[in-house]
């Protein structure tokens, strides 16, 4: 009986792949650039990396045991989120209102993307069964011309819609809708099957229509136009003409409305944009369909004002730790004019160049994913290495940040310093919450995001493959016709220095491998087969190639040398003069209350660069980290009761152990005190 059980579960097996036009040879990128023609690199197939050990291997494990069954079920709770339930209410299987925010659809579809993009790796049945009973359900609600919003959808059945025209264009529907899609062509890529990509591909033909006829006034609702990234994908699983024709008239109508706003990027037409303004999730997301359309058509203006928007953020707007959006509030055009039309709020926005507060910053987790999503586009269509540093940088300090070491506690704010006597209430706690009630769309985004690192890892161009990130993994994929490629990485990067990178197999041709040096790197070594090379260009902030043929048992040592270094901030960032941050290769370091002197608080800390930091493992939450230990200058406050100012005095110092922790694992061993940026003394 028990030979006869594994025999028809291979007959199943067999049938299921073959009737599904066999799922194997579907999996696809996760963006598919493969015949962008404007796309210089393109991405490894979802199934072609896997994380074998080390830090990323740790991370995947956490997400797929921890975060996404916790998602799941949590999406599930109709106590608590509501979502499951709204999709069962539209399809008619249970009575009852719409309950949660409007884009309460856009997280449950983000939850999908990341069953998928684990089922692609895995292969786990339990995933692939789940998807389909929720994919049925979401089918079932969907309405016959494809439109599918669930707080539409439900007071459609209660006959309460009243004027549809404006819930259109205040809600999240558009945002949810590009989820949907995203979501969708993962799982096509991943599972082979097309039911998610025939409910996608009913929301794209409704969105075609729709803005067909549009008014430039209800055209404006792009909120967080994720449906920028989500139709053009769309476009390139399916290969449908109209699908590049709505992402074209996306662009096209964006500013031409009178009520258009700072906050929402479209007060004035994309193709006059220059500087980045205005919340900052929306804006991020903006400049990544941008960039998704620019590798489809070529057009130079859109790539421009890119690329000049993307030095104002990475020069002027963002973090140490790629954080995007520093304020919670504020207004744009930052007051230039006394015009009270010229002059709005904006929120969770881009500030003034420079304007980076430290205890108040916002830095949305969803904002820095849509930084990766941006710079992700921009090195597929440009190879260049420094929109791959700006990735590795949010995905260690600013992404990670906003999911506990146990992966089911969320931040939805990632500050700089977190203090427990600010004489002001922020809106976002510095405390990790299982569920945001507020707004939950952060935890489903960072649990997609993180899954799919590993397709991140690894570009292919017509001359070789991209190095992009370092961890422990397995490549298997193709160089065109007839070139299997197998590469094995060992490394505990970013802890240490070494990557090894051994050939199990390869192209009888010649092809190039690039590694990429990081910005951060300014010593770097590189043996191949035991021998130095010296006569190879290993400059920071590029990719070094090395052409020649490969074969089996070919191996790579690359050596990133990573001093701790101390980093100033641009003298316009006033909150940072006379402070200093620390940094360890990828990583971005931070104090924490708990590991400073019994009395003594983060204001006591002065850091001294001429002493040495000592790197040393640490156990957080049960996971081992290195953090850095050392001796630092404490100072004796004094007291400011009732005074905001006082004359300097001669402060007693003393010295003192001090240990720093990477940033992106504070806030896990309880309420705590932060801080990243300290004042120094020579």
């Amino acid at each position: 009986m028990r030979i006869f059980s594994k025999s028809l579960t291979r007959f199943i097996w067999l049938f299921l792949l073959l009737s599904t036009g066999n799922a194997l040879a579907q999996v696809k990128a996760l963006v598919n650039t493969t015949e962008s023609p404007h796309s210089q690199l393109r991405s490894v197939n979802l199934q072609d990396v896997v994380w074998t050990e080390g830090f990323w291997g740790d991370r995947f494990e956490v997400i797929k045991e921890k975060t996404v069954p916790f998602m799941w079920e949590l999406y599930h709770d109709a106590e608590t989120t509501h979502s499951f339930r709204n999709f069962e209410i539209a399809a008619g299987q249970h009575k009852g209102r719409h309950k949660g925010p409007s884009f309460h659809d856009g997280d449950f579809y983000k939850v999908l993307e990341a069953m998928a993009s684990l089922y692609a790796v895995t292969g786990d049945p339990k995933l692939d069964l789940e998807m389909d009973q929720a994919i049925d359900l979401i089918r079932m609600a969907q309405r016959a011309d494809g439109y599918l919003h669930t707080p539409v959808l439900i007071e459609e059945k209660w006959g309460t819609l009243g004027e549809e025209l404006v819930q259109k264009q205040l809600s999240f529907e558009k945002y949810n809708m590009g989820h949907l899609m995203t979501a969708a062509c993962v799982h096509y890529r991943a599972t082979g099957k097309d039911n998610f990509l025939n409910v996608a591909k009913g929301v794209a033909d409704f969105l075609y229509d729709f803005y067909q006829n549009a008014s430039p006034e209800l055209a404006r609702n792009a909120i967080c136009p994720s449906h920028y990234m989500g139709i053009t994908e769309m476009y390139r699983t399916l290969k449908d003409p109209r699908y590049l024709e709505l992402a074209q008239n996306l662009i096209d109508i964006r500013g031409v409305t009178e009520d258009g706003t700072d906050d929402n990027q479209d007060r004035v037409p994309f193709r006059q944009q220059k500087e980045a303004m205005g919340h900052a999730v929306r804006a991020n997301y903006l400049y990544a369909g941008v960039a998704d359309l620019y590798a489809e058509t070529g057009e130079d203006i859109l790539f421009e004002n890119l690329q000049s928007i993307w030095e104002d953020v990475v020069y002027r707007k963002m973090y140490v730790n790629g954080g995007c959006g520093a304020l919670y509030d504020g207004v744009s055009p930052d007051g230039t004019s006394y015009n009270p039309v010229e002059v709005q709020k904006t929120h969770q926005a881009y500030g003034k160049p420079f304007q980076l507060p430290n205890a108040a910053a916002h830095n949305e987790t969803c904002a820095n994913i849509g930084n990766v999503l941006w710079n992700w586009r921009m090195l597929q269509v440009t190879q260049d290495a420094k929109y791959a540093d700006v990735m590795e940088l949010n995905f260690y300090n600013s992404i990670l940040s906003g999911i506990s070491l146990e992966g089911n506690r969320f931040f939805y704010t990632n500050p700089l310093s977190a203090k427990d006597d600010l004489p002001y209430q922020l809106r976002w706690p510095n405390v990790r919450e299982n569920y945001i009630s507020k707004s939950n769309c952060c935890p489903p985004n960072v649990a997609r995001t993180l899954a799919q690192v590993s397709n991140y890892a690894y570009s292919l161009s017509e001359n070789g493959v991209y190095v992009n990130l370092y961890g422990g993994n397995r490549l298997q994929t193709q160089l065109g016709e007839g070139g299997d490629l197998e590469l094995e990485q060992k490394t505990a990067y970013p802890w240490d220095e070494t990557i090894t990178l051994s050939f199990q197999k390869a192209p009888e041709r010649a092809f190039s491998l690039y590694l990429r040096v990081p910005e951060w790197c300014e010593d770097a070594l590189l043996e191949i087969n035991g021998e130095a090379q010296t006569d190879l260009s290993l400059r920071s902030g590029n990719y070094a190639e090395i052409h020649r043929p490969w074969k089996k048992g070919d191996e790579v040592k690359l050596v990133l040398r990573m001093p701790v270094k101390y980093l100033e901030a641009h003298p316009l960032v006033e909150q940072t003069r006379n402070q200093v941050a620390v940094k360890r290769g990828p990583l971005v370091y931070c104090v924490e209350s708990m590991d400073l002197p019994e009395g003594k608080s983060i204001d006591d800390v002065i850091i001294n660069p001429s002493r040495e930091f000592q790197a040393e493992w640490v156990e957080i939450d049960g996971t081992k980290l290195m953090s850095l230990t050392g001796q630092a200058l404490y100072k004796d406050r004094g007291n400011w009761e009732k005074q905001l100012y006082r004359p300097l005095g001669a402060e007693k110092m003393e010295t003192a152990p001090i240990r720093l922790i990477p940033y992106f694992a504070w806030a896990n061993r309880g309420a705590s005190e932060m801080a990243v940026w300290m004042p120094f003394d020579r």
